[in-house]
């Protein structure tokens, strides 16, 4: 199963990416780094990968063992280091319901194994082909 991710310049550095040709993001940088700050940057948009991934894994998980979580609410703060690099991410999730210790747990095990947290925490390999095509 793949996935296929287009970015198309608009203006400057900001881009439109399209998701499996059915999903939009708007992608740029900050003014700060050059860009004019129309949407997220894409190392914001990998933070925010981490939090939606994070809470929908969890929330998989409490609906096949039964357990009514009431609200969740998954918070990522990512820290840069040199080069402008992510260094670190660090991950709190909240939960509505009363749960057991033993729940608390399994819950932040399982957080940890979402698809997002697993390839930056391992070395997926990323490939850049030799070569340019034309548009």
């Amino acid at each position: 199963m793949g996935v296929k991710a287009v970015a198309r310049r608009r203006q400057g550095y900001a881009h439109d990416v399209e998701i499996e040709g059915r999903h939009a993001i708007l992608m740029d940088e900050p003014e700060g780094a050059g860009g004019t700050d129309l949407g997220p940057s894409p190392t914001r948009v990998l933070a925010a990968a981490l939090a939606g991934c994070t809470a929908i894994t969890v929330e998989m998980y409490a609906d096949r063992k039964g357990w009514d979580l009431g609200g969740v609410e998954v918070e990522v703060e990512m820290e840069y280091g040199r080069a402008s690099l992510p260094e670190s991410f660090t991950v709190l999730l909240r939960v509505e319901a009363e749960l057991s210790e033993e729940q608390r747990e399994r819950l932040l095990v399982i957080a940890g194994k979402c698809p997002v947290h697993r390839a930056l925490s391992s070395d997926t390999p990323v490939r850049v082909e030799d070569r340019i095509e034309p548009l």
